[in-house]
């Protein structure tokens, strides 16, 4: 049975009831292995290490419904075997398998989540491989979960994804299950954009990514370089963390993952942690214990850490046969070559270091190369008075906090690189740059010198803050933010135009006999697009147009704030009217362009000089000379940038506007000087004001549409494309939203609107 998840509240276990909420966690692998006794019988373990640990806790007290992929180690399963795991799984573990053969294991998790995303996203740009065949079955893998995931879940249920083996998941769930809310979480770093612009499926990425409601990573600094390639990419601007996705919020945010406090905190006091505490420390011999303890990867810095503990021996030779490092590397991918080098180079330099200081009676390095058990692992946290854990690059760094966990109450120093996620929580342990050796020289020398009243100290203050922020919290925060997201997304849906509403304009349209369709172009009819003149109309917005304009009870209207020269080319033999520069312009049927009221240029040349030389100091800008407005465009230029030159142009503007009696809007990446007695509303009032009409129906998207949407009467159609306060009476999320609607009062048949 899924988590039943309450709005605003924690996971209820109550029964399933209609309007309940069940909880279902997604992650490449199962919080349980798969094994084989010596028999052959099947096995099940706890999954050692990843995501799957982390959450393991809040699995078991939640009860949450897992899908994963079902890993058997050694050997493939029979039919039978397969049905006997998935019946276990399921009634023994709150577990859905996902079975995949070892061709796309091998292409989805060896071959591009591991040799493409693993190193692409840590920086290390010279292990990433770009392999089309690796892409095509990670996305058939994703296909694969993603079916997995509708044999449970059902409209109203909460999907949690995790991490960057499934990036390609919530668009594949929400276009087959759009009533669901979709968590995402990156338990890895996210790249800066100078980084994964790299990436030749980049795009692709962030739409599958897209698809979540709220998209969470362990930092802000990550939350960040995600949300900056969703601008320049794909043009997405965000508002304190919030997307706008097809008329969807999308919200990104920033959730540090936690440990089972308790759990390290009273393993490290068992009988079976102390026993083993004493026995590293009769292997060590009498002196300090520096532990280090990573999963063998490029990521975690295990070279540079032994070179500088070689440094820190060759400089204070008095901590020689004093102190040993206790060096654990679990075994990681050692069928690819890069991970076999780094093992070789690793051995050479354990070799090198106790070949050099080591003696009879003192060897310098302990070197493990194995996976240990947890309470073996407990008591090496235990023992060692020192932890030195320096990635070179790390999403969280979980092993830090757990150490930390380990001492509670007591001393023990914490030598931690700047570059791992925890850092930004842990700053009172010693930080360092691992690329920095003489700085990891120092640390350690201060880490084995600190007296144990400043250590625990500095470790209180840590401790106190990873008690209270467990990774049960952790899960509960970010499923709370999920929550947020619904509700904020409920609110504007609250002003979509439904199917009760869309069958009142329907039939209003088809009873009326007069009517006046009011349309603004770009962002209603077509979408925006990073250069202007790249917008024309495609053949279905224009099939459309005419469509309607051919029926003679309308009066079709195109009222944009594009010059008229354009909008003639692109509409003009539509039998339509059209209203150019914001109403500047009036275009009949006839074909003569009358402007609406007298206009005057003179002040121009003022302007222009001001803003090219704007177009000078903010590379991507341009200008665009109408008949009597000028257009500064800033769609291509780098947002930080854009934000500060909108600001001081306009500032830069406000003598010459007072002094012209002109106007200064603000519209989408642009900044358009005009009459100030020109605006869309007034010009729409010379159809809307006739009293022969018994349909009105105004359509747009942006600020300059809501005047059309106050001059309209009270018993107007006022439609807001997109989010965002409006005073239009209804709302509609995009532009295929509106082609949709115009299709079916053109009279498209019902297989066509299904379709679009």
């Amino acid at each position: 049975m899924g988590t039943l998840w309450e709005p605003g509240g924690v996971p209820s276990l109550a029964s399933p009831g209609p309007h309940m909420r069940r909880l279902i966690l997604v992650s490449n692998r199962l919080p349980v292995g798969i094994g084989r006794s010596e028999d052959g019988s099947i096995t099940f373990t706890p999954s050692v290490g990843g995501v799957a640990t982390g959450l393991a806790s809040f699995h078991e007290t939640h009860e949450s419904r897992w899908v994963g992929w079902a890993d058997v180690e050694d050997a493939a399963l029979t039919p039978e075997e397969t049905a006997q795991v998935r019946e276990a799984l399921g009634s023994e573990h709150g577990c859905t398998p996902v079975f995949l053969s070892a061709e796309e294991v091998e292409g989805y998790y060896h071959g591009f989540s591991n040799r493409t995303v693993w190193p692409l996203f840590h920086h290390f740009t010279q292990y990433a491989e770009f392999d089309s065949e690796m892409w095509d079955a990670y996305v058939r893998a994703n296909r694969v979960f993603a079916d997995a995931v509708l044999e449970v879940a059902r409209p109203g249920d909460i999907v949690w994804i995790q991490d960057y083996q499934l990036m390609l998941l919530p668009a594949m769930v929400r276009e087959r299950l759009p009533e669901v809310s979709i968590g995402w979480f990156l338990h890895i770093p996210f790249p800066s954009f100078e980084i994964f612009r790299i990436l030749p499926w980049r795009r692709e990425v962030l739409d599958g990514l897209l698809g979540a409601d709220l998209i969470g990573f362990h930092t802000y600094d990550y939350a960040r370089h995600f949300l900056g390639s969703c601008r320049r990419l794909l043009g997405l601007e965000e508002q304190l963390g919030r997307l706008m996705v097809d008329g969807r919020v999308v919200l990104v945010d920033a959730f540090p993952m936690g440990i089972d406090y308790e759990r390290y905190r009273d393993a490290a006091r068992t009988t079976e942690a102390r026993a083993e505490a004493e026995r590293i420390g009769l292997r060590t011999g009498a002196g300090k214990v520096v532990l280090s303890i990573d999963r063998l990867d490029y990521s975690k810095g295990i070279p540079e850490r032994l070179r500088a503990f070689g440094a820190f021996l060759e400089r204070y030779p008095e901590w020689r046969e004093r102190v040993t490092l206790v060096a654990v590397a679990v075994p990681s991918r050692e069928g690819v070559e890069t991970y076999r080098q780094l093992k070789t180079e690793v051995d050479e330099l354990v070799g090198a270091i106790n070949g050099r200081y080591g003696t009879i009676e003192w060897t310098p390095i302990r070197y493990l190369y194995r996976s240990l058990p947890f309470d073996a692992l407990s008591g090496m946290y235990g023992a060692a008075e020192v932890a030195l854990v320096t990635p070179l690059r790390d999403g969280m760094n979980l092993i830090a906090k757990e150490y930390l966990a380990a001492h509670d109450g007591q001393g023990g120093v914490l030598v931690l690189s700047e570059m791992a996620g925890a850092a930004r929580e842990l700053g009172e342990a010693l930080l360092v740059n691992p690329f920095d050796r003489d700085q990891m020289v120092e640390a350690l020398h201060t880490a084995l010198t600190m007296d144990d009243a400043e250590a625990r100290e500095r470790n209180a203050l840590m401790q106190r803050r990873l008690k209270r922020y467990t990774v049960t919290k952790w899960a509960e925060e970010f499923l709370e933010g999920l929550e947020r997201v619904t509700a904020t997304q409920a609110g504007l849906d609250a002003h979509l135009l439904d199917r009760r509403q869309r069958a009142a304009l329907v039939s209003a349209y088809r009873d009326a006999s007069r009517r006046l369709l009011l349309l603004d172009y770009d962002g209603t009819l077509m979408p925006f697009a990073a250069r202007p003149e790249d917008v024309a109309p495609t053949a279905e917005v224009r099939s459309l147009i005419a469509s309607l304009a051919a029926d003679g009870a309308n009066e079709v209207v195109v009222i944009s704030g594009r010059d008229r020269a354009t909008l003639e080319s692109w509409l003009g033999d539509l039998g339509i009217d059209i209203v150019a520069e914001h109403g500047v312009w009036l275009r009949g049927r006839s074909g003569e362009w009358v402007t609406i009221e007298p206009m005057s240029d003179e002040w121009k040349p003022r302007v222009a000089s001001l803003l090219e030389m704007y177009v000078d100091r903010t590379p991507g800008s341009f200008v665009e000379e109408k008949d009597f407005s000028l257009v500064w465009h800033y769609r291509r230029v780098a947002d930080e940038m854009a934000a500060t030159r909108v600001l001081e142009l306009k500032d830069a503007l406000t003598n010459v506007v007072a002094d012209w009696g002109l106007a200064v809007m603000d519209g989408n990446k642009v900044l358009e000087v005009k009459a100030a007695n020109v605006d869309k509303g007034r010009a729409a009032h010379r159809w809307m004001c006739r009293d022969d009409l018994d349909f009105i129906c105004a359509i747009g998207d942006d600020r300059t549409d809501e005047d059309v949407f106050d001059a309209a009467p009270e018993h107007a159609w006022t439609i807001k494309v997109g989010p965002g306060p409006t005073h239009a009476r209804n709302s509609v999320r995009g532009v295929d939203d509106v082609r949709a609607l115009l299709g079916e009062l053109a009279g498209d048949d019902d297989e066509e609107r299904d379709r679009t």
